[in-house]
């Protein structure tokens, strides 16, 4: 018999799997409070767009698509750093004996630090760890980022370029999530956005700092007259952003399909036994921030109860998705494509009506842009100036 812990071979199997284990009364409490006040302090802070998408909402045959496009957020192409940054502000104050509220923003921070010789840790399909090396920069202090061996160089060199150290693992991205563990001690402050038996108080800070997408999207709905989603659809590596999309967005009352690569379905396969397990294999489908093969133990009873399906999609269908998006203006790279990929692959399966109202997250930019030409055809700024 699969237990909980079991490790299964990762399959390619394109489906769509409704969540028999929902109930939204066991879901926890989001804890966004101060997280959006605090990334209103960051310089360059301000909330990004809210795309009206008809030609895709006529495509599924719903009311109405929004597609939250994070291909730009605080000068990083990616939402990542959202968690980050709260994260890191939470730990660090947290190291140095301060409450959080009296520290005002990374200048202080960074004030705070002077004299102190920080490493920030983390392992990263990409835009995890170049946020949490843009926050050690900030900080004056350094960076170790920890990468699959098969992390496209122009993802490493961005890493590179916020000034970190980085190194390329012998293995897949749980093999660097278990190299960055090893390194923590009183000068290396690991930053993850997975957990582990014995952390857990980080990687729930990142999941918060997620919140504030949540916040911006409400806000914005709400002062263009329209009403909050009744879908969300979340992209899934090891599940804290699709966690927080579902402390956010289930309480009013969305049902939440989390999407993730057919070569790295972790959530799915664990959804479909009722518990966690990790997949062992290459998980090398070209959605890189989505090659995760266990779900984080801290976001997984929230997973559970709040998500409503689980959809695997394929290389080709997070191709069709980035083509779609670039119609509608929103350049998006290949996991943040993930989420409309799954109502395109899908959406029949997923139960969508003629009544919905949709939101997808376009979680990055284009990580990779010579990458991003060849599926497209055309180049990001292309798309921008043609929107």
């Amino acid at each position: 018999m699969t237990t909980p812990g079991t490790t299964l071979p990762a399959t390619t199997d394109r489906s769509a799997v409704p969540n028999p284990h929902a109930d939204p009364s066991r879901i926890h409490s989001g804890k966004g409070d101060g997280v959006l006040e605090y990334h209103r302090t960051l310089p360059g802070y301000a909330a990004t767009p809210l795309v009206t998408a008809p030609s895709i909402a006529q495509r599924l045959g719903v009311a109405s698509v929004h597609i939250k496009d994070e291909s730009s957020r605080l000068g990083m192409p990616s939402f990542k750093i959202l968690g980050a940054s709260w994260a890191t502000y939470r730990a660090l104050t947290e190291m140095l004996g301060l409450n959080h509220r009296e520290v005002h923003g990374i200048s202080d921070l960074a004030a705070r630090l002077s004299g102190h010789d920080l490493t920030l840790v983390a392992a990263t399909d990409g835009n995890h760890g170049r946020a949490v090396a843009r926050m050690a920069k900030s900080l004056g202090q350094s960076a170790h980022i920890l990468v699959p061996s098969d992390m496209v160089a122009e993802r490493i060199e961005a890493i590179r370029d916020e000034g970190a150290t980085v190194t390329v693992v012998n293995g897949n991205y749980d093999v660097a999530v278990a190299a960055s563990a090893a390194l923590a001690d009183d000068t290396h402050v690991v930053i993850s956005d997975t957990s582990w038996e014995g952390y857990e108080q980080v990687p729930g800070w990142v999941i918060d700092g997620y919140r504030t997408i949540v916040d911006e999207v409400l806000q914005t709905l709400s002062e263009s007259g329209n009403e909050p989603p009744t879908i969300v659809v979340a992209q899934m590596g090891v599940g804290a952003f699709a966690t927080a999309m579902i402390r956010g967005f289930s309480p009013l009352g969305a049902r939440i399909i989390g999407s993730e690569p057919t070569k790295a379905a972790c959530v799915l396969e664990s959804i479909r036994l009722g518990h966690c397990v990790q997949l062992d294999g290459a998980l090398d489908s070209i959605m890189a921030g989505l090659n995760c093969g266990t779900p984080s133990p801290l976001a997984w009873p929230d997973l559970l109860a709040g998500l409503n399906y689980v959809a695997a999609v394929t290389d080709d269908d997070a191709r069709e998705a980035m083509r779609e998006l670039a119609t509608v203006g929103v350049v998006s790279g290949e996991s943040g494509a993930a989420g409309l990929a799954a109502l395109l692959a899908h959406g029949p399966a997923l139960g969508l009506s003629a009544s919905d109202r949709i939101l997808v997250v376009s979680t990055e930019g284009a990580t990779d842009r010579d990458a991003y030409q060849r599926i497209v055809g055309i180049t990001p700024d292309a798309v921008r100036a043609e929107a």
